[in-house]
């Protein structure tokens, strides 16, 4: 298997770091290995390899044979199903939908915002779009706030955010925060978000995923 990935991505953060847990579990490494395939977002060259996989021109990208998938939570609960005994995503319904939940939701609502933060804090700059728009910051973040609430919230009860235990949920949502510094964040008043993504980093699998 080929995953096409880029060292500043934090979707592809997720599936590296994923794939790192689950060779962890096996023993071994997934099918006949997992070769990572560089992309440069800056390079014109690598774009136009990434569309040969992906229309949507981003990564992940996972190319297993004939079959090429995007999305990196969809890679995600393929690897899963790739690995017998895996204990990252659960195939008991209601263990299953807990997952999904929380999957969605940081999808859906909290990667929006870190995302915007991110390109406006960061992203223009980079590539010389000029400052960040305070309305847009202002708007981001309060909505930032809205949804980091909810995570902190489920935190004060549960050590893990599905099922009480480690699954494709909790590193989804540190991959997601991967940008924190350079998106400036709002993260102080959140100290359980922040011990899980602590402990998340303090694991083998994270620091395996880094390149």
């Amino acid at each position: 298997m080929k995953l096409y990935s880029s060292v500043v991505s934090s979707n592809s953060r997720r599936v590296r770091v994923v794939a790192a847990a689950l060779e962890r579990q096996l023993g071994r490494p997934l099918g006949d290995g997992l070769e990572i395939v560089p992309i440069d977002l800056a390079s014109p060259a690598d774009r136009e390899r990434l569309t040969a996989v992906n229309p949507n021109t981003k990564v992940p990208v996972l190319v297993d044979g004939d079959f090429m998938l995007w999305e990196s939570n969809a890679i995600n609960a393929y690897l899963c199903a790739k690995a017998p005994g895996q204990t990252l995503l659960p195939t008991e319904p209601r263990e299953l939908a807990e997952v999904n939940r929380w999957l969605f939701w940081t999808t859906a609502h909290l990667s929006v915002h870190v995302g915007g933060l991110n390109f406006e804090r960061f992203v223009k700059g980079l590539i010389k779009l000029g400052g960040p728009d305070p309305a847009t910051v202002a708007h981001h973040e309060r909505l930032f706030h809205q949804f980091a609430k909810v995570a902190e919230a489920h935190l004060a009860q549960h050590a893990w955010l599905a099922n009480d235990r480690l699954s494709l949920a909790d590193y989804g949502l540190v991959a997601t925060l991967m940008p924190a510094k350079t998106a400036q964040l709002p993260l102080d008043a959140y100290q359980r978000i922040q011990a899980l993504v602590a402990r998340i980093h303090d694991r083998p699998e994270w620091a395996a995923s880094a390149s």
